[in-house]
């Protein structure tokens, strides 16, 4: 079955960094484009950013553009959001997802603040 698992989460105060991972099994990595979204408390799921089946073409949500970076190693079945420079408004849930599939993991918890 279809398994996303995401860490890397934690707390850190403004202008700090993470890196967020999520591993993935139950289907053929390399064969799909992932993104991370995130859920932040009292709104909707927004797409952060996406990342190509090969990894060649990423793409961001303005909001995070020139911050984070989303990457993915198709040999470990891993996609990566390094992020940086982070904002007490990029405090949220982190999600990965495959795209064209439902599911969704558990999700990793960030929070940004002094």
């Amino acid at each position: 079955q279809v398994q996303l698992v995401e860490s890397g989460g934690g707390l850190v105060q403004p202008g700090g960094s993470l890196r967020l991972s999520c591993a993935a099994s139950g289907f053929t990595f390399s064969s799909y484009a992932m993104s991370w979204y995130r859920q932040a408390p009292r709104k909707e799921r927004e797409l952060v950013a996406h990342i190509t089946s090969g990894g060649s073409m990423t793409s961001y949500a303005d909001s995070v553009k020139g911050r984070f970076t989303i990457s993915r190693d198709n040999v470990k079945n891993t996609v990566y959001l390094q992020m940086s420079s982070l904002k007490p408004e990029d405090t949220a849930v982190y999600y990965c997802k495959a795209s064209r599939l439902v599911y969704w993991g558990q999700g990793t918890q960030v929070t940004v603040s002094s």
